[in-house]
């Protein structure tokens, strides 16, 4: 590094002291497709400015937080997460659910608070500035892509690819594949359009680990080089520079540094507290194979996170840690509310290896089952002179139902130990899933939408510093 370029990095850390005075936390929301971060974001932000329902927040229980504003966020280059117009989607005449994430937003959301105690007294209020930044958990798999390379990568994807959407007609393209031949454009393509309809056939059958993340979204980059290779048996000896298995290789590198390297370096690497939504009951309804698929990406997640607190010479300069995590199991009111606690183990389990590795770097974590939108009522019903604890809600074409999933395993060993032995399926049965669509309502002044322990959530997240 030069002399000018730890200048800059000295005077980035000085004029960040501005934060002492109006802190800053920066909040990251992500998961997998379909786990609801756009949901989330979307009613953390109306909970806070209408704080009605949220009693277990304790600066919003006791009057500390005088006031919520949102603020241009403060990164002019990153769009704005469209809050207006996903609140009005979830709450309106007509609600439905917003369309879900596909590249980086931000919102800031500006809070005057009241500090308790004797020196708080002497202070009188002070802003807290919370900036929640959304970005797809897809993205967030690639971080792993930078320890390794492009062999390691193929031989892990190829290994896993059985048993899954699409993959005995991508691996039958790949039997005719000669990975020492000469490269051409238009194999090139044919093979990766084969991959990237793999994946997308794999996530939309509830499959967690699929990378590269951005072939799922890729935006601008659709078509791009960087966007165009796929996995390949291992490399031959005869594999020369203009060959296919060099050029994929190629290509990999340039998407690790080109498109996942800024991610980390811009986004990523910034962040100080974040939350890891994760569809628990999509994973559990699509079967074992699944739920262990689930349960090594969300470990592998966590290897990209930096927690442990930082010193405070470290926050002067600009180096950040993860202080909380918190996993999130999403879509809580699909069920009743006496198997609640059943979904925070079943979550605490999967995650285990992951969240004892950050608890062990000093970084606090909490596993919460959640809905952050309640589209459901709790009711009774009974089945074969049994009364068992369901739910009531609308569905995605109109139509009321009640469900009840079935019951969730006391000990989460019942679903897990299956799922890591490559049971085919569970031997109890399975457990239903229904798509709820938002309920219609008129939410009262100083309410905001209904929620299932959102203040308990944002409490963990950020509490400490109200």
């Amino acid at each position: 590094m030069g002399l000018g370029d730890m200048a800059d990095d000295v005077m980035r850390g000085v004029g960040s002291l501005g934060g002492w005075f109006d802190p800053t936390i920066r909040l990251g929301v992500t998961g997998l497709s379909r786990a609801g971060k756009t949901v989330f974001i979307t009613s953390l932000v109306a909970n806070l400015l209408d704080r009605g329902r949220m009693h277990g927040l304790k600066a919003a229980a006791n009057g500390s937080i005088r006031a919520a504003w949102l603020q241009p966020q403060p990164d002019d280059t990153i769009p704005r997460f469209d809050y207006e117009k996903y609140l009005n989607a979830m709450t309106g005449a007509h609600p439905y659910w917003p369309e879900g994430t596909r590249s980086v937003s931000e919102l800031r959301l500006s809070l005057r608070v009241q500090p308790g105690g004797l020196l708080g007294g002497f202070r009188g209020p002070r802003t807290v500035n919370l900036d929640v930044v959304d970005y797809p958990g897809e993205w967030l798999l690639d971080l792993r892509l930078m320890t390794k390379d492009y062999a390691e990568w193929s031989a892990e994807v190829l290994a896993r690819m059985p048993g899954r959407p699409l993959a005995e007609e991508y691996l039958s393209r790949l039997a005719s594949v000669d990975p020492a031949a000469r490269y051409t454009e238009t194999e090139a393509q044919e093979i990766a359009g084969a991959y990237t309809a793999q994946l997308a056939a794999a996530r939309d059958a509830g499959w967690s680990d699929c990378t590269p993340g951005r072939f799922l979204m890729p935006g601008e980059m659709a078509g791009s080089p960087a966007l165009t290779f796929a996995p390949l048996p291992p490399r031959p000896e005869n594999a020369g520079r203009s060959s296919l298995w060099r050029e994929f290789q190629r290509r990999y590198d340039a998407y690790k540094s080109q498109v996942v390297k800024p991610f980390f370096r811009e986004h990523f690497a910034r962040i100080d507290r974040q939350v890891v939504l994760v569809d628990v009951l999509g994973a559990i309804h699509a079967g074992p194979a699944a739920v262990e698929d689930m349960r090594r990406a969300m470990a592998d997640i966590l290897t990209a996170f930096r927690p442990g607190r930082a010193g405070w010479l470290a926050q002067l300069l600009g180096a950040r840690r993860v202080e909380r995590i918190l996993f999130a199991a999403t879509k809580a009111d699909h069920l009743n509310h006496v198997q609640h606690p059943r979904l925070t183990n079943i979550l605490t389990a999967m995650l285990r290896e992951a969240r004892d590795r950050a608890d062990f770097s000093g970084a606090r974590t909490e596993a919460m089952a959640i809905a952050a939108l309640r589209a459901t009522t709790e009711e009774t019903i009974r089945q074969d002179g049994e009364e068992l604890p369901a739910v009531r809600g609308t569905l995605l074409d109109g139509r009321q139902a009640v469900l009840y999933p079935g019951e969730l395993p006391a000990d989460p060993a019942a679903l897990l130990a299956p799922a890591r032995e490559g049971a085919p399926a569970w031997l109890d049965g399975d457990y239903a899933v229904m798509d709820f669509a938002p309920a219609a309502r008129t939410l009262k002044p100083g309410d905001g939408p209904p929620h299932i322990r959102m203040d308990k959530a944002i409490e963990f997240l950020i509490g400490d510093r109200l």
